[in-house]
């Protein structure tokens, strides 16, 4: 028997539950959606994971804020913003893990009676600075001099906010005893941390020595029991990391459970912001390595989003809403928008002034305006139904050629997490076929006698035949390789090509063989649908 095509496991942060997602949170989950979705086409067995992170300081804080209790407002949040803000960016996750599930917390237990079992966990003392909003014992490199209201006080580079000092009887990880092993595992896997500079920060980080970490706290009391002592509580993020094996049957005695570690561990890809960079390619590997897990095989940290050059942020009023986008431009263009605009794995500034430049030159009179001229020349010409063509000329070559070449450029970027370079690969078919058939001129072609039959319809085999054909199969092509970006206009591109009854849905069409032209058969049924970008004639905000 040939050997099972391992699953594409993809991860993004669990987002903290202290208020409700702003924009910054929808890139991330989109982004991996837009990987996770292209993994399918592949045909590709996929595991996608996203969820929230309901333990710790800032969540109990923010909880008494609003007079209600930490589990009362997890409960309140996860409903009413998270998990409806996944169906508002169209987002197709397989699971949603929240920390304070039972499943959770029981595994994390027995995770960490593991390692205390192994001696890599010892009690001791400890103070520092505490950022709150990080949930971390700063170093004195991560601080800064606050600005304003706390100039001449050292804040947190992160928040902009200052920091507590705690001392506290704790249980630390012997994190420490892990500095060569990371040092060692990083060289031998160079594409473990990406991007490039992601990597040259944790390595050199790490040169520099680690600390054993504290991960408990006996001065709160939300947060995961430590088993061999339960008047202290587990650190937030030794809990949250551990989100990643959990959700997949870590430590489950139930044999289901453990199948689905086996086909799914170890993640192939971490996506997370790059303020959590340390967390993840430090704390989590070490965790791992102490436990004798795989390791991932990537974690990839992208940048920020800004407005008005500073991070999103709910604390400093610069969070928007996905809402207040999509409302207006509908999700399609929310997904391609901000994976298109700015390089993935650095920070990139929002505007509404660029996003309605984009919709309007890409999306409606770029893309949609070419769907919607093909299928009423088409229904013009040929009663709506695809002819048979003609004798290619290099011009119908070109553009087959243009459409192969995007299908494997494409390819190669979403493997390297290029996620604006693949979506350029594709759009290189948009611009070529307008171009072809300006170049080309079909309606003039329609007049001429050689392209007609005695009672005046266009003939099939003919040139405005072949015209049509050819770009109906840039279509097609374009309906595969956009369907992970931009789902529900390349689903009505696909009911419109009339491809279903003759090629199968379009979430069977194999990527790798979108860019192959000649696949839509003559007699396939072409129909004008409603247009898949309305021009908006307005920006939504200035």
């Amino acid at each position: 028997m040939p050997e099972a095509t391992p699953t594409f496991y993809l991860t993004t942060p669990i987002y903290y539950v202290n208020d409700a997602p702003h924009i910054g949170h929808a890139y991330t989950t989109v982004a991996a959606d837009v990987i996770t979705r292209w993994h399918r086409q592949r045909q590709e067995p996929v595991w996608f994971l996203t969820g929230t992170d309901e333990h710790g300081q800032k969540v109990m804080r923010t909880a008494e804020a609003n007079g209600t209790s930490p589990q009362e407002w997890a409960d309140r949040l996860v409903e009413t913003a998270w998990k409806p803000v996944l169906k508002t960016l169209d987002v197709r996750n397989d699971d949603f893990i929240r920390t304070t599930q039972e499943r959770h917390e029981t595994r994390v237990q027995a995770f960490i009676q593991d390692l205390y079992d192994k001696g890599e966990i010892y009690a001791g003392s400890y103070e520092g600075p505490y950022c709150v909003g990080c949930e971390e014992y700063k170093l004195p490199g991560d601080l800064v001099d606050g600005t304003g209201e706390y100039e001449g006080i050292k804040v947190c580079a992160i928040h902009g906010i200052p920091v507590e000092m705690l001392s506290e009887e704790n249980y630390f990880f012997r994190m420490s005893a892990y500095t060569q092993r990371l040092l060692d595992f990083y060289e031998a896997n160079p594409t473990f941390v990406q991007p490039p500079s992601a990597r040259n920060e944790v390595i050199s980080f790490v040169k520099q020595g680690l600390q054993d970490l504290s991960i408990s706290r006996n001065t709160f009391d939300w947060g995961i029991p430590i088993p061999w002592d339960t008047s202290h509580v587990l650190y937030v993020w030794f809990d949250a990391l551990l989100n990643y094996a959990t959700a997949v049957g870590l430590d489950s005695d139930d044999p289901a459970d453990k199948e689905q570690f086996a086909r799914t561990w170890p993640p192939s890809v971490h996506l997370v912001g790059k303020d959590i960079l340390r967390f993840h390619a430090v704390i989590w590997p070490a965790m791992l390595m102490a436990a004798g897990l795989p390791l991932p095989g990537q974690v990839f940290a992208h940048g920020w989003l800004l407005v008005g050059g500073e991070k999103m942020s709910k604390s400093k009023l610069t969070g928007i809403a996905p809402s207040s986008i999509i409302d207006t431009f509908g999700s399609d263009a929310f997904r391609f928008y901000f994976l298109r605009a700015i390089v993935f794995g650095q920070d990139g500034s929002f505007s509404w002034e660029d996003l309605h430049a984009r919709y309007t030159a890409e999306l409606a009179n770029g893309f949609g305006n070419l769907a919607s001229r093909v299928a009423a020349m088409i229904g013009k010409y040929f009663g709506g139904t695809l002819p048979d063509a003609g004798p290619l000329t290099p011009a119908e070559e070109h553009v087959a050629a243009v459409a192969a070449r995007a299908a494997v450029d494409a390819e190669a970027a979403i493997d390297r997490l290029a996620l604006n370079e693949a979506i350029a690969a594709i759009w290189t078919l948009v611009e070529t076929t307008n171009g072809y058939l300006t170049e080309q001129e079909p309606w003039k072609v329609a007049k001429d006698p050689a392209e007609v039959d005695a009672a005046g319809a266009s003939v099939p085999g003919g040139r405005l035949a072949t015209i049509l054909v050819t770009a109906a199969e840039a279509l097609r092509a374009l309906a595969v390789l956009l369907a992970p970006v931009i789902p529900k206009a390349a689903e009505a591109l696909w009911e419109s090509l009339g491809a279903e009854p003759v090629l199968g849905p379009l979430a069977a069409q194999p990527v790798a063989d979108a860019g192959r032209f000649g696949q839509l058969p003559a007699g396939t049924v072409v129909t004008k649908g409603a247009s898949l970008f309305p021009r908006i004639e307005e920006p939504a905000a200035s």
